[in-house]
């Protein structure tokens, strides 16, 4: 296997970070009681084991390239789609994680059944196994592969099945708790690596006050007017809090590591660590981007190869093995998440709950295992599949898609929390139609046919108008509603709430307030 980039010492480096991250895996496995659960961790898993957790799953190669390329292009407004997370974060802490942990559920579909009944659990683990395999298995590695296949030379197929053997590897051997724990480690080096290239950027570049004065000014501006087409300030405090909610508060690989927090405490100190984490995404991945417009942005035609320029220009022989160990695990980290809530959501509510409600934990730990197996298969499909179209800038379009999958979920977890005359076929609703609805919407706005041909609303405010849709429309069946059948609101878990929390999360809202107001 030969490439451009590496050299013998960044194979060497490459190798010992595969041989570390296997004995962690390993070891991490050995600590899960025998006959033990794979997908809650027994309730073991402590706030920085969370943090790093929802961190790494959330962070991405796709995200790194794509936010040093926004960096190049247009300096850090992007970074709201990091800070602004803070927000939703929060609810995830203080209204969300107590009602999850307080049912005991393995699963949101089983917490929405509790909530609407079965009829509601039965639809949203389907949408969640569907929403896994693509947006989080199927993309994941089509980025990560496309990453892969430039460095290493190897087809796309070989890429994928590489990064999901590494994952399904320590899903299948210690489960959620192999998974945190690897978890862990791979994200302290990604800070480490990341933070050592931000550094030597500086340096070569004259420092902060020499990159201020190489960038225009607006791109040290968070809110951009409502006329720039790319981050018009108005959609992105609109439509964000849609994408937010359903992403960090009901999206089963983002909130399972919650889950399985030893208590409520334990879960909203690791939400807090998450949300300081996030400040790290601008100096980070974004940061990047602008210095390497300061050094090298007469000579960068593609925006989308600034990070890698960054490192081929800035990093000696070594530390480069080093970035693509980094970049494999943010891979490892995602797709490992992905796979472990994949095999929860249809062991738990479809084998267990329709089929064997009397199983063994021997059996759902074994049907768990096959369910890794063949959520990896599709996604191997599915990748492949992805790569034979041409002619499309398909992680702009997945990116895109993103925002039109959020408003059902939004919709039907809110009004399900917050407002308890929700009915059972207002859910099911806006699960069902309102998702064929709001795809075909996407599909319209992505791909408009001649005939269609008009001034859309940038996405994000599309995304928010969606929502409020299905919102009122959901109102509307549940005031009209025959049906008298009462489902109530899963009760918060009352023992739990620490002081220390709320003053941490005290202290980050200060801090990120003050950041929004330092950068406008």
């Amino acid at each position: 296997m030969e490439s451009h980039y590496m050299q013998g010492l960044d194979w060497l480096i490459l190798g010992i970070y595969f041989a570390v991250l296997i004995v962690i895996g390993l070891w991490a496995s050995s600590k899960r009681k025998k006959g033990g659960s794979l997908f809650l961790a027994e309730h073991s898993l402590r706030w920085h084991h969370i943090g790093f957790s929802m961190w790494g799953t959330n962070v991405g190669p796709s995200m790194l390239i794509a936010s040093a390329s926004a960096g190049f292009t247009t300096g850090i407004v992007s970074g709201n789609y990091a800070w602004y997370a803070f927000v939703f974060i929060a609810l995830l802490a203080f209204v969300f994680a107590p009602r999850y942990l307080g049912a005991k559920v393995h699963t949101l579909p089983e917490f929405m059944g509790l909530r609407f009944g079965q009829s509601t659990r039965n639809i949203l683990a389907w949408y969640t196994i569907v929403t896994i395999i693509i947006s989080w298995l199927a993309l994941t590695l089509f980025a990560g592969g496309i990453l892969i296949r430039q460095v290493f030379d190897i087809p796309m197929w070989a890429s994928a099945m590489v990064l999901l053997i590494i994952s399904a590897f320590f899903t299948m051997l210690g489960g959620l708790k192999a998974v945190a724990y690897t978890n862990v480690y791979q994200m302290i080096l990604l800070i480490a690596v990341s933070l050592v290239l931000v550094i030597v950027g500086l340096d070569r570049v004259g420092g902060i006050s020499a990159l201020v004065n190489k960038v225009p000014a607006d791109y040290w501006v968070m809110f951009k007017p409502n006329s720039d087409e790319a981050f018009p300030w108005l959609p992105i405090i609109l439509g964000y809090p849609v994408m937010g909610v359903w992403f960090w508060c009901t999206d089963q690989s983002m909130v399972q590591p919650v889950l399985a927090a030893k208590d409520l405490r334990e879960g909203q100190l690791g939400t807090n660590f998450t949300g300081w984490l996030k400040i790290l995404d601008v100096a980070l991945y974004i940061l990047p981007g602008i210095i390497c417009f300061a050094l090298f942005g007469d000579t960068q035609a593609n925006p989308d190869e600034a990070y890698l320029t960054m490192v081929e220009n800035l990093f000696p022989v070594g530390m480069v093995g080093l970035v693509f160990a980094v970049l494999t695990a943010c891979l490892v980290s995602t797709i490992g998440s992905a796979l472990n809530a994949l095999s929860t959501v249809f062991t738990m509510d479809i084998y267990v709950k329709r089929f064997r409600p009397d199983a063994s934990q021997r059996r759902i730990n074994y049907v768990g295992r096959i369910v890794t197996v063949i959520g990896a298969a599709i996604a191997i499909v599915l990748t492949v599949a992805i790569d034979a179209i041409k002619g499309l800038n398909l992680f702009n379009v997945f990116q895109s898609v993103l925002s039109f999958i959020a408003p059902p979920m939004a919709a039907v977890f809110v009004l399900g929390i917050f407002w308890k005359r929700a009915t059972t076929r207002a859910a099911n609703f806006a699960l069902t139609v309102g998702t064929a609805f709001c795809l075909i919407v996407g599909v319209l706005y992505l791909w408009p046919p001649e005939w269609l041909q008009f001034p859309w609303p940038h996405f994000m405010l599309l995304s928010f108008e969606l929502f409020v849709i299905l919102a009122v429309t959901m109102v509307i069946i549940s005031l009209t509603d025959n049906d008298k059948t009462e489902y109530q609101i899963p009760a918060p878990v009352k023992e739990g709430w620490s002081k220390l929390a709320i003053g941490l999360w005290t202290a980050l809202a200060v801090v990120m307030v003050s950041l929004y107001i330092f950068f406008n």
